[in-house]
């Protein structure tokens, strides 16, 4: 194995509110065993103490104070202060292992990937922690190795499929060159998936390759006592799944094949459909019903009514009512 070298890697960490978490993620990437790095905190216009807390605490440290503009917003702050040839964006409410950064960038200098990605720990709401992306996550390949603690390495066709699909790598988990992050940043006008989308710009304008570790590197928690950071799975499922993966799918429909096209479009409006009848029938909300049905209705009217009379919305009503919806700031 070649000798690796130690390159400078840009840590953001954006943060809005979180001062009693904020500490824990700020000490994981302090004593992380690879040394150098810098660390930017961006303070998205927080109101409960955390500028006092950082400059007691860490006063050492990048700090950038601005007005909350979300998630996407914050980090590209942070994004305009990097100096390390790759990048990572830590959110507040996680912590990285102390071998994290050590083992992504020897994968990224060993075999010259342009990003990689870490599985992690996500907590459940009894406290106890399961393996995301081998036990949890339903977008990666079957086909690909369950086994613990290897790398994948993915070919561009690999990446365009598997992102296509969803986005297995949130912001946390993510290590990428700066050449290609500075291009483009991370979308403000997305409401959750910013990262999501970060990745596809990166992916359909440039011939790249990455990899992950199935080792879980880091841990996601829990907030709020539930599985979405404060969100309940409503307003995730009408963000992420509907506004958000409609902004992506005509971004890129132009760049996309039309079995691409295909699959995402089915995507979105199972999901609309899967909205429309849980309003009505959990939450007896006739008025979101009615909206979500008939916006399905009215732009894929054919394949609304196959998936509503049909039963093909049956299995991604099972698997959307019980995977976890990974959202990070």
């Amino acid at each position: 194995m070649k000798k690796i070298e130690t390159p400078l890697v840009s840590v953001i960490i954006p943060t809005y509110n979180r001062v009693k978490m904020l500490g824990n993620a700020i000490n994981s990437a302090l004593n992380q065993t690879y040394k150098n790095y810098e660390i930017i905190i961006v303070d998205d216009g927080s109101t409960d103490g955390t500028e006092e807390f950082i400059k007691q605490n860490f006063s050492n440290l990048k700090y950038i104070k601005k007005e909350n503009g979300g998630q996407a917003s914050a980090r590209n702050a942070g994004l305009e202060h990097v100096n390390g040839k790759y990048i990572a964006s830590l959110d507040s409410d996680d912590c990285w292992h102390e071998n994290f950064l050590e083992k992504l960038v020897e994968k990224l200098e060993n075999d010259n990937f342009d990003f990689v990605f870490a599985n992690w720990s996500q907590e459940q709401k009894d406290g106890k922690f399961i393996d995301y992306l081998l036990k949890q996550y339903i977008h990666l390949p079957e086909d690909h190795p369950k086994e613990t603690n290897v790398w994948i390495e993915l070919d561009y066709d690999d990446l365009r499929s598997i992102y296509i699909a969803g986005c297995p790598s949130p912001s946390t988990s993510l290590l990428i060159k700066a050449e290609l992050l500075k291009k483009l940043g991370w979308n403000e006008e997305m409401s959750i998936g910013d990262d999501w989308c970060m990745l596809l710009d990166i992916i359909f304008n440039n011939k790249i390759k990455g990899a992950y570790t199935t080792e879980q590197l880091w841990k996601k928690h829990i907030n709020a006592n539930n599985i979405y950071d404060g969100r309940n799975r409503m307003e995730v499922l009408k963000l992420l799944h509907i506004k958000d993966k409609s902004a992506i799918l005509n971004r890129y429909k132009h760049l996309m094949t039309p079995s691409e096209i295909g699959h995402m479009q089915n995507e979105y409006v199972t999901n609309l459909i899967l909205i429309s009848k849980e309003s009505l029938k959990i939450h007896k909300n006739v008025k979101d019903f009615t909206l979500y049905f008939f916006k399905a209705l009215a732009n894929y009217p054919k394949l609304a009514l196959k998936l509503m009379f049909k039963g093909g919305v049956r299995k991604i009503i099972a698997r959307n009512s019980n995977k976890n919806v990974v959202v990070n700031k």
